[in-house]
């Protein structure tokens, strides 16, 4: 149990918490967050026994160069194995930065010559929204297992054709949801399978940041498939679901602009309500024009857990009841993609496959109609 000293769960607190019978699996945090730390020596993990899933990024932006490709040079069960990129002083710099070679290395035009790459197992798409589904689809059918960053696509639609056509490949589908690897939230995750704080009464979630770039895709509905619902909002769908232990029965929105020139066409910032069938509602809101960046869980026998920032890729501070997290450093990302590299090759079963982002999808479809529709409440039953 913690230190009744220091009121503080640790990484090996949280650990150990699995005889105590809150049945927490044993993680790997040990993750270095920078470049500084990646090289040094008592940071670095020794590979894993079993084979190693060569992935190729798709994509080299900020979060495949900057998140993806480091964490990579620290997993056990995965490596780099590929760059795909319409950018050729990206393809240079960064084949040779990462030891590349050329024969590995693609544009979008060649991209379904990965096929016969035999040292590529699979593909990380990590392209705008809109281009999700064509290049999962593409992957799949060169024979590649496919990881998808979120949202996995623009719509429902576009998700069910990406599920089917990895079953008919005989691939694998992932989403990239890194929060499924983070020991904060698994602590809540676990909190509301094992009840030890009683069953979940309330949850407020929040997550926005300021994005009035308009050269960014991220702007611009045809490549994004919305705004800040899609980008980050989707994180608070994510641990509305998990905190409940539950789906949502019913959503209702509203959206709201202040700035319509520069959000001509995507949401500014939008508030909705999840209804669970235990009676449970999420308040949520994500946007654009500012920071927010919290989860909170309020439990029946008036203990509470809350994360602030609760959803970034490090950083992440909070408390399940009393006790307040210390997990030290750690890479979601290289967790999960060593995770995605086991269920592949040993059976072990992952939570972050295509039905995951489809269900995400159809909650975030029913929001967007219930913000068109003046608030109305959108049944997902």
């Amino acid at each position: 149990m913690p230190d009744p000293k220091s009121n503080k769960l640790t990484r090996r607190h949280f650990v150990g918490a699995a005889g105590a019978g809150l049945g927490l699996a044993a993680l790997y945090y040990n993750w270095p967050r920078n470049e500084k730390e990646t090289k040094n020596p008592a940071l670095q993990t020794a590979p894993e026994a079993g084979p190693s899933l060569g992935i190729a990024l798709a994509g080299l932006g900020m979060y495949a160069i900057g998140e993806l490709a480091p964490a990579l040079q620290q997993t056990k069960r995965s490596h780099l194995a590929g760059l795909i990129s319409g950018t050729s002083s990206k393809r240079k710099k960064y084949g040779k930065e990462y030891q590349i070679d050329d024969q590995h290395i693609y544009t979008y035009e060649t991209f379904d010559q990965i096929a016969d790459d035999d040292a590529i197992d699979a593909v990380y798409v990590v392209l705008p929204n809109a281009m999700h589904a064509e290049y999962s689809i593409r992957a799949a059918e060169a024979g590649k297992h496919v990881i998808c960053e979120k949202p996995m696509a623009v719509s429902v639609a576009e998700c069910e054709k990406m599920i089917d056509a990895c079953k008919a490949n005989g691939v694998t589908l992932n989403v990239g949801y890194r929060l499924h690897h983070d020991p904060h939230h698994d602590a809540l995750r676990e909190a509301a399978k094992t009840l030890p704080l009683g069953p979940v009464t309330s949850i407020q979630s929040e997550f926005g940041f300021r994005m009035k770039d308009l050269s960014h895709w991220r702007l611009h509905k045809e490549l994004s498939g919305g705004g800040p619902l899609m980008d980050v909002g989707i994180y608070c769908i994510q641990a509305a679901r998990y905190c409940t232990d539950e789906e949502p029965i019913a959503v209702t929105a509203r959206e709201y602009k202040t700035d319509p020139e520069t959000y001509y066409s995507v949401e500014e910032t939008i508030l909705w309500e999840m209804e669970f069938p235990s009676g449970v509602v999420a308040a949520c809101h994500s946007s654009y024009n500012y920071r927010c960046e919290r989860l909170y869980v309020a439990y029946s026998n008036y203990h509470t857990a809350e994360l602030s920032p609760a959803y970034y890729y490090r950083g992440i501070e909070g408390n399940l009841g009393k006790e307040v997290f210390d997990f030290g450093d750690h890479s979601q990302q290289a967790a999960h993609m060593d995770a995605i590299s086991r269920s592949i090759y040993d059976g072990i079963p992952t939570t972050t496959g295509g039905e995951e982002g489809l269900q995400d999808m159809r909650i975030i479809e029913a929001i967007y109609k219930s913000a068109q529709n003046g608030g109305i409440r959108v049944s997902l039953a």
